[in-house]
């Protein structure tokens, strides 16, 4: 069962002079993986600047959202930003091997360093074998773009 996104209130700052009382926010009342949900759930809809501000939250506890920033940021055409999630992702959880395909499939974006991007799936494949046809993919984009005439 889901909480509700309520914001609770810990207590009730009144001073002489203030014309509203003040409330102090004690507590975040989301778990590190509700806010990723919350981000995903923002990206499907296209909303990346509030995805983005929900997998901040997340990253504080949970490294993986690392990843999804990097993704929300390419999202938006904020590749300078994406690759430094990217890069982030791989320092924080370095057995994630999406992070290493989504800095590779940057790289081929940008038409900007294919043998790193190479290297990158290489080990990605090595990672998480049971994905090796989702990274296979990437493999051959890079490698066409290295060798257009193969």
């Amino acid at each position: 069962m889901r909480r509700p996104l309520l914001v609770t209130f810990g207590m009730l700052f009144i001073c002489a002079g203030c014309v509203m009382p003040h409330f102090a926010i004690l507590s975040d009342p989301l778990s590190p993986e509700e806010h990723l949900e919350l981000g995903i759930a923002y990206e499907k809809k296209g909303e990346f600047d509030n995805a983005i501000k929900e997998y901040e939250v997340a990253a504080k506890k949970r490294p993986v959202a690392y990843l999804y920033l990097g993704n929300a940021h390419f999202q938006k055409n904020e590749l300078d930003k994406a690759e430094k999630y990217y890069k982030k992702a791989i320092k924080k959880e370095p057995q994630n091997a999406d992070s290493y395909n989504n800095l590779a499939w940057l790289y081929y974006a940008q038409r900007k360093n294919l043998d790193k991007a190479e290297s990158l799936v290489l080990r990605a494949m090595q990672l998480n074998p049971s994905k090796s046809d989702t990274y296979k993919d990437t493999l051959e984009k890079i490698r066409e773009l290295k060798n257009p005439h193969r």
